[in-house]
């Protein structure tokens, strides 16, 4: 079976916009409290916060979501299947091997970190690992590979870092107020509380739509490397009812790592607070892709 290289959704302009929205909310965070303490320092200081922010998150993406997940690294004498598959589709795309993970939470799920592909990790539950087939493992380690080839890891260290820092700012928002706006009540309060509220929710929505989009990209990309988009969408739909038959414990230790993950770990969400796009809409894309 051939599949077609190219995708069709444009998911790479899609990010590129959204990442260009939460910088300029940051950059509107910065005026506003430029206006609201009458020093201009904080359009300077925002940028700075974010690329510090992003960097940190970017540079410890590995060992910050293995630790928030207990997992401990394996050998291949521990997990040979895990390690064949993983072995097999590195040396098809031409990319190093990867450090192998496991963590000991039964909720079916798994997740790719790492700022390159030589300082990559893959991360399997022991719920995936009994639930699916090697057929549809191979589909999920796919997916996983290709959020570390396409540099995903990247993107949704920016996408968190700048929503974290514009939702801290929010709420630090609500306690200090807005300085000298603050005095003059009315309209500087009002922009005050509107900051407070509407910019991390605003910025927590749009990183919600940068994961979704790279998800997308993932599970093509993925199909193309295994040259199997239909064990990826048998995958998906066990991980769809096996995740909402086991949901993750909403462990604010596990928020940062969630939106990494092949399925949503916390069940069934509205589509507006989803991090990941419609279970049914990406196997559909992936039967398409198969002649379906």
């Amino acid at each position: 079976m051939s599949l077609m290289t190219g995708t069709t959704h444009h998911n790479g302009l899609k990010t590129a916009v959204l990442m260009g929205g939460l910088w300029s909310l940051l950059l509107l965070v910065g005026w506003l409290l430029a206006q609201g303490t009458g020093s201009s320092i904080w359009l300077f200081i925002m940028p700075l916060i974010g690329v510090a922010q992003t960097a940190y998150t970017y540079w410890n993406s590995d060992k910050l979501a293995v630790r928030s997940m207990g997992a401990i690294e394996v050998t291949e004498a521990q997990y040979p299947a895990m390690y064949a598959i993983v072995r097999e589709l590195s040396t098809t795309a031409g990319q190093p091997m990867p450090r192998l993970y496991v963590a000991p939470s039964m909720s079916p799920n798994a997740f790719a970190t790492g700022r390159n592909p030589q300082n990559a990790a893959v991360c399997c539950t022991q719920g995936i690992l009994q639930l699916l087939n090697e057929r549809e493992l191979r589909g999920v380690l796919g997916h996983e590979l290709s959020h570390v080839y396409n540099r995903d890891i990247l993107t949704g260290s920016m996408a968190a870092g700048i929503a974290g820092v514009i939702s801290s700012l929010g709420t630090m928002a609500l306690w200090f107020g807005g300085g000298r706006d603050r005095d003059r009540g009315g309209a500087g309060a009002l922009v005050v509380l509107l900051m407070a509220i509407l910019a991390p929710l605003a910025a927590t929505l749009t990183r919600f739509a940068v994961s979704r989009t790279r998800e997308y990209d993932a599970d093509h990309d993925g199909a193309v490397l295994t040259n199997d988009p239909l064990a990826l969408a048998s995958a998906l739909s066990k991980l769809e009812s096996g995740v909402s038959s086991v949901p993750m414990d909403r462990d604010p230790r596990l928020e940062p790592v969630s939106s990494m993950m092949i399925a949503n770990p916390f069940g069934k969400l509205g589509s507006l607070f989803a991090t990941h796009p419609p279970m049914a809409q990406r196997i559909r894309r992936l039967e398409e892709m198969a002649g379906y």
